[in-house]
């Protein structure tokens, strides 16, 4: 059997002219023969892309060969298939969404949290003056956390600025954040530290490396990727499923997007639930006449849509 790889990575660095990088390295990656999503922005790179081992180790060198990039610190899991159908590589003002464009007042090239390797992550969680701080939304903390982590009801990471007001209860504790893979606590941490929170961390390489390095310890559940994996375990020490079903409440890992693509919410649903709703979070998405054939996995492609949650709430008020 083909073992593939996919590479999770970014990079804070300046693209002088990141539309025109876009459209050069999206050239390179088809050539290469990956496919992925990759993001690029003035403020650098985001991206998550998969392919043979071989074309994925070319991919790696090529990018740290750019001193631009040299620092970037790639998340590698091998995978039986590419964890994508396509390759695209857009441009676009950031290269995770939110909000804090002005580089005069957050910067992550000038300053972020202290950046914490996994064992120190580890070594740090559970003391007294310590505050674990989930920074990711709603649907993928509810699939895994960090045992005793404070969440934040954010359906994006662009309301993440307003809930400050709430952890300023926390300012007298050491701030650890942390995400998938480290890129959303670059802007947070910093944000928390230009708010007069005195002592931040983040936890480098996020969640994925902290499953590679330190075995996942005290992550419960499984943590949510945006590829056609849709989650991965990461605990191989102490893991338990926290991850209920939406619509019987069973205990379920599995996370799915509705099969409505008006809707295509990402929640967590049972496997008898999934056939007997058809992927649909709802009696009212399953009746919609756009929706998609559910295949068992909740993972589309063809037809890609944002989440309308209150395009969802009508329906489910209606019926």
């Amino acid at each position: 059997m083909a073992i593939y790889n996919t590479l999770l990575y970014y990079c804070y660095s300046t693209i002088a002219d990141a539309e025109q990088f876009a459209a050069d390295h999206l050239k390179f990656c088809k050539s290469l023969g990956l496919t992925g999503r990759i993001i690029v922005a003035e403020e650098g790179l985001n991206g998550t892309v998969s392919g043979t081992a071989e074309a994925c180790k070319t991919y790696m060198d090529t990018v740290h060969a750019d001193e631009r990039f040299a620092g970037i610190d790639f998340k590698v899991d091998e995978v039986t298939e590419p964890s994508f159908v396509k390759m695209h590589c857009r441009y676009k003002a950031e290269i995770v969404y939110s909000g804090l464009r002005d580089p005069n007042v957050i910067n992550p090239q000038q300053q972020t949290g202290k950046h914490l390797e996994p064992k120190e992550f580890m070594a740090m969680k559970d003391r007294d003056d310590v505050v674990v701080l989930d920074v990711r939304s709603n649907y993928e903390h509810s699939l895994g956390k960090f045992k005793n982590a404070v969440t934040l009801d954010i359906e994006n990471f662009r309301d993440f600025p307003a809930m400050i007001n709430e952890l300023a209860k926390y300012k007298d504790k050491k701030i650890l954040t942390y995400c998938t893979g480290g890129i959303k606590c670059e802007k947070a941490s910093a944000l928390l530290l230009h708010e007069g929170f005195p002592e931040v961390y983040q936890l480098h390489g996020g969640i994925i490396k902290y499953g590679k390095e330190a075995g996942g310890q005290d992550f419960e559940g499984k943590c949510y990727v945006f590829d056609n994996r849709l989650s991965v375990d990461v605990n191989s020490v102490n893991p338990v499923v926290i991850s209920t079903c939406r619509n019987c409440g069973t205990i379920t890992p599995k996370m799915i997007n509705c099969a409505n693509p008006e809707c295509n919410e990402h929640f967590t649903q049972c496997d008898e639930c999934g056939t007997n709703l058809e992927g649909c979070c709802s009696e009212a998405c399953q009746s919609h006449p756009r929706k998609r054939v559910y295949d068992g996995t909740g993972y589309y492609v063809k037809v890609p849509q944002p989440v309308n949650t209150n395009k969802r709430n009508n329906l489910q008020l209606a019926d």
